[in-house]
């Protein structure tokens, strides 16, 4: 939610089937999708100059059609099970939200031209008049209501239901209005609906398609483009909607080509074979910086990799050994090899990016006083020792489904053995690491994997909540009432340096007791070849229809 596989997040919320397969996919996606190689780099190195953008030049005119690299094929691009990266790299550009999350992490109207809480249980969406769906059917309240209720509906198994825990009525308030009723003020409710989880799609068209809905035929959604031909196995292509509402997009037709081999991702992008690609193969990226067959660009992810603690009952249930295995972690390697030099090493659960708008004295309280990110290897072993733990045993879960998580574990288990622990590697294969974040009996055995997490939306508490009593992604069972209380009064709060506040003091509470192990922040990687140009950088991607944007570069 999801990362590398252990690229969680996201997509969901973090407390049910919906978040957990979510999260688990987007994590277990998100490190598949970023790094699909073991060893170190092939180039002989990380990069060691790299620098956000805040975007790339914007296109200076249309083209004919695009191709762009996919590592994998979606099983279904029904919105309702759109947690993973391959999914919503398409769905972005198909399927529109209530709201929209924009470029620069910002939310601003979508298909509701205006939101509304009249009082802290009630959201109302004054619905864009005009809309039409794919199919040419105007867009009505009867449709949002609908689509709302997919997510909501338990048959479904919708991938973002969290996001509805508190939702206790979607109801049609007017021809072009809906209204959302909550259980309890809700914060993280409204910010959601620029995500997947706020999709609409036709009543209608989605009825009539019944199970066969995003397998085969149309999305009958209403963005910039729609559903064309779908190759098996192959590519997917999205064709222009000449009906779009609103600004037209620059392609006629954007190509996604599926490519799951990393080599043959960066050799496709080095040969004109393709024209982009995210999520690019951290091995590959001093390789295609230096080809002069186009531009690698880096820009804000919202997204940290972290050692997941997934035992509390062993060893690591003593926040001893875990602070000693944080000192003795070695993060500027892990950062040189494991993440291409495109990263910073971090104490950090939450990146600095998710509290943009939080005052200074905010700042202060989520980050002073957190744990060194530097080695201490004699406080380390001094540590251990004090715990009792020297010569304990500690199963760290591998897998080669990228070196962001090989790496990590292997410096996880170098970090072990330095001051006394006995770190073993369990390797298990990339098509069932996702069951570590789905299956309870998959983490048995295991005291803690690599999870690279990424933020759905710009608020802290998309990762903070995580280590609520009973969160889908709380796999080591941590329970403090004070920080569930924390939690519970951060979401009810909709002022956003007031909620912060509270927020803060939850980084520092969950920073303190390393209920994860946090190791670096790591920024998106966006490859454009020398024909085109104008998508974003940064993670805004996996929302925001990034395709309409690009377009000829000369």
């Amino acid at each position: 939610m999801t990362t590398s596989p252990p690229r969680a997040s996201r997509r969901p919320h973090r407390g049910t089937v919906r978040r957990a397969a979510a999260l688990a996919t987007a994590a277990l996606t998100s490190l598949a999708l970023l790094t699909a190689c073991g060893g170190p780099p092939k180039d002989g190195g990380g990069l060691t100059d790299v620098r956000l953008s805040a975007s790339t030049p914007p296109a200076r005119g249309d083209i004919d059609s695009f191709s762009w690299a996919l590592y994998a094929e979606p099983p279904t691009l029904d919105y309702t099970v759109a947690f993973d990266y391959p999914q919503n790299t398409i769905l972005s550009n198909v399927c529109e939200s209530l709201m929209r999350w924009t470029p620069g992490l910002t939310t601003e109207p979508g298909l509701a031209q205006k939101a509304s809480n009249p009082d802290p249980t009630t959201w109302v969406y004054d619905l864009r008049p005009g809309v039409r769906f794919h199919d040419g059917k105007e867009m009505t309240a009867d449709d949002v209501v609908f689509s709302l209720g997919r997510q909501r509906d338990p048959d479904n198994a919708a991938a973002w239901a969290q996001v509805f825990q508190n939702v206790s009525a979607v109801t049609k308030s007017g021809p072009l209005q809906v209204t959302v009723t909550l259980k309890k003020p809700d914060s993280q409710f409204p910010q959601y609906m620029a995500t997947a989880a706020g999709v609409v799609a036709s009543k209608a068209a989605v009825e009539a398609a019944g199970k066969d809905y995003g397998t085969t035929g149309g999305l009958a959604c209403t963005g910039p483009f729609q559903l064309g031909t779908w190759n098996k196995g192959q590519s997917i292509e999205l064709d222009r909607f000449d009906g779009y509402w609103g600004t037209r997009a620059k392609a006629k037709k954007a190509v996604f080509r599926i490519l799951t081999d990393p080599s043959g991702r960066t050799n496709a992008m080095l040969s004109g074979e393709v024209d982009g690609g995210y999520l690019i193969p951290t091995e590959s990226y001093a390789r295609l910086r230096d080809s002069g067959a186009g531009t690698l660009y880096f820009g804000e992810g919202l997204s940290t990799v972290n050692v997941n603690v997934t035992d509390m009952k062993g060893p690591l249930g003593d926040v001893r050994v875990r602070r000693a295995l944080s000192l003795a972690l070695d993060r500027g390697g892990f950062v040189k090899a494991g993440l291409g030099g495109a990263g910073t090493a971090t104490n950090s659960l939450t990146t600095r990016a998710a509290w943009a708008a939080a005052p200074e004295h905010t700042l202060k309280t989520a980050f002073d006083s957190l744990p060194p990110t530097g080695q201490d290897i004699e406080r380390a072993k001094a540590l251990i020792k004090e715990a009792g733990a020297e010569g304990k045993t500690l199963t760290m879960a591998t897998s080669s489904i990228g070196q962001d998580v090989s790496l990590l574990a292997t410096a996880v288990q170098a970090a072990g053995t330095r001051i006394g622990l006995d770190v073993r590697l369990k390797t298990i294969a990339p098509n069932a690491f996702t069951a570590l974040f789905t299956d309870p009996g998959a983490r048995e055995g295991i005291d803690m994997f690599p999870l690279t997490y990424y933020d759905s939306i710009t608020d802290p508490l998309d990762l903070l909540s995580n280590f609520k009593t009973g969160a889908y992604m709380n796999f080591g069972g941590y329970s403090d009432p004070e920080y569930d209380r924390l939690v519970e009064q951060a979401a009810a709060v909709y002022p956003v340096g007031e909620r912060l506040e509270i927020e803060a003091k939850l980084q520092h509470r969950a920073s303190e007791q390393l209920l994860w192990i946090p190791v670096a922040e790591w920024p998106t990687a966006l490859f454009l070849g020398k024909r085109i140009t104008g998508a974003p950088t940064t993670i805004s991607y996996m929302y925001y229809p990034w395709a309409a944007d690009v377009g000829a570069a000369q």
